[in-house]
């Protein structure tokens, strides 16, 4: 039988002296997923959009990719036209990018539909809604007919899976599939991919930095870096046995839930004593968001009390919209409570003045998500870090420089660094003066939300050492916010459990997450990916055929 994608020798280059794919060899058969693993900048979305004709303009492509035995490189715009969604298909990362907000997700799937069938409409229609059920839209005769923004992350990644399977092709290129999703909707989601692999007989291309994943579902590996596969084989034999020392560091690289914190929460807490006042107090507060165009108002928070002692790591952990960036925002006075009390210091932040708000705000620092959205494009890493204490009035111009001097040493950046413009760093270095910028005033409370969910495993192993480091150095509290357990075990002192905008369970990090109380709780803990393919294979993960 045809393999469903060959890949011998692909080189794919740009105007610029490193190339994006230097050689990769690869192939996937009917009824396999094959996962591509590596670091950002390895090659491995080049590699898919050689495969699927989606080479940014510019790029020179050479040696070969032939998908369901037709050579894809070279073909005319015509011919691939013809070829995708027909024989291959794609999968996107971010499914709110690749549906047209403006159709319906019936529109869409009769568009898919009839580019290669010969359909009448309502045949088209009857198709679309058998494709809904395929991918397991609940009411899908009544879906059909809603907009992609009337339904939730998973439903929409559902539809762009429907999508792509609309015309049966041999190959599906996944391209980070489940990275914009919560736990519990990654989990339905990976399924998902196995039993429509099980039904369609298609080849399945995985493209993550997630090796987690890679464990649930794939049968092969290929490992790369810098553009050239460093090893391939069995995905039973490369996690037990990795032949190459970057496979080795990226399985080691890893959050897990069963492995030991950074540092062992115990001995952080017992230092800040029982009885020390909270940094910060959340006495039973609750936030709503005005609704617009008419539309009535959302509780975002109902009655959330809880509390960060002095040099205390509290993780929040939840599924989107459970209400962990509202809290974030709440607890630094961005948003008003409708009820409830939030205290910093001792302090009823809604009872203060202007000025007297102002002075606990400067006790408080954030680190966002996305540090390239953060830092002004303009300023060079030493005028971001300096920023806020400029802002502040803090010190001489002198006693400043000194400043961004000993923070970026404290973030292990070279002081050439300096000089630097955000664009010429890469993505852990962002983070890193994102930290450091947060760090500059000596904030009593750091709130950092999803800090490390944009960066390649490793270096997020990186940036939370660095974290953990800096906390047990500085002794700041924090309000670390993720959707990720794993992140979470591995820095979190106590955990808060979000659920619809309420706390359900809170804890000591090492006995929730061992033993969680509630169903919701353990629901999230039995949802999480683990790096280890014969763990999995023993029924971690139960696929209906």
């Amino acid at each position: 039988m045809t393999l469903a994608l060959e890949v011998s020798d692909l080189r794919v280059g740009f105007d610029y002296p490193r190339p994006a794919v230097a050689s990769i060899s690869l192939s996937v058969d009917r009824g396999e997923i094959v996962a591509l693993v590596g670091e950002s900048g390895s090659g491995k979305t080049m590699t898919a959009r050689a495969a699927i004709g989606l080479l940014p303009s510019g790029a020179t492509a050479a040696g070969s990719v032939r998908v369901d035995g037709v050579e894809v490189l070279g073909l005319s715009e015509r011919d691939l036209a013809d070829i995708r969604g027909d024989r291959v298909a794609m999968v996107f990362q971010e499914p709110q990018t690749a549906l047209n907000p403006v159709q319906t997700v019936g529109w869409q799937l009769r568009q898919a539909l009839t580019r290669h069938r010969r359909l009448s409409r309502a045949e088209a229609r009857r198709r679309a809604v058998e494709l809904l059920t395929l991918v397991e839209i609940p009411d899908p005769a009544t879906r059909v007919s809603y907009y992609p923004h009337q339904l939730s992350g998973g439903q929409k990644q559902r539809v762009v899976i429907a999508l792509a399977v609309a015309n049966d092709p041999a190959l599906l290129l996944a391209d980070e599939p489940t990275t914009a999703l919560d736990v519990t909707v990654q989990r339905e989601i990976l399924e998902l991919l196995v039993r429509l692999r099980d039904k369609t007989g298609a080849g399945i291309l995985l493209i993550t930095h997630n090796l987690g994943v890679v464990a649930e579902i794939a049968d092969r590996v290929v490992v790369v870096q810098l553009g050239e596969v460093i090893e391939t084989g069995d995905v039973h034999q490369v996690f037990a046995a990795p032949a190459q020392p970057y496979t080795r560091q990226l399985l080691a690289a890893v959050p897990r839930l069963d492995a030991p914190g950074i540092e062992a929460a115990d001995a952080r807490t017992a230092e800040t004593g029982d009885h020390a006042t909270p940094v910060v107090l959340v006495d039973s507060i609750t936030v709503t968001h005005p609704g617009r165009f008419g539309a009535g108002s959302h509780t975002a928070l109902s009655e959330v009390t809880l509390q960060v002692a002095p040099g205390e790591v509290l993780g929040v952990v939840g599924e989107s919209g459970s209400g962990k960036t509202t809290l974030g925002r709440a607890i630094g006075g961005i948003l008003p409570t409708a009820g409830g009390r939030i205290l910093v210091d001792g302090h009823d932040i809604a009872a203060l003045s202007g000025k007297e708000l102002s002075a606990v705000r400067r006790r408080i620092a954030f680190v966002p998500q996305d540090p390239s959205a953060s830092l002004n494009p303009r300023f060079t890493v030493a005028e971001s870090i300096r920023e806020p204490l400029e802002i502040q009035g803090l010190g001489s111009r002198e006693w400043r420089a000194r400043r961004v001097t000993e923070l970026l040493s404290a973030v292990h950046l070279p002081t050439a660094f300096a000089s630097r413009l955000p664009h010429e760093l890469s993505g852990g270095q962002r983070q890193r003066v994102a930290l450091a910028r947060a760090l500059s005033a000596n904030p009593e409370l750091l709130i950092a939300d999803e800090p490390t969910s944009a960066l390649d495993v490793s270096v997020q192993a990186r940036v939370l050492e660095l974290f953990a480091d800096l906390q047990s150095e500085l002794g700041f509290a924090a309000l670390f916010i993720s959707h990720d357990l794993a992140v979470i075990r591995q820095v979190s002192d106590r955990v808060a459990v979000l659920r619809a905008g309420r706390v359900v369970e809170t804890g000591a990090a090492d006995a929730l997450f061992a033993a969680p109380h509630t169903d919701y709780t353990r629901a999230l803990v039995d949802a999480v990916p683990v790096p280890d393919p014969d763990r999995h294979r023993t029924g971690r993960l139960v696929v209906a055929v």
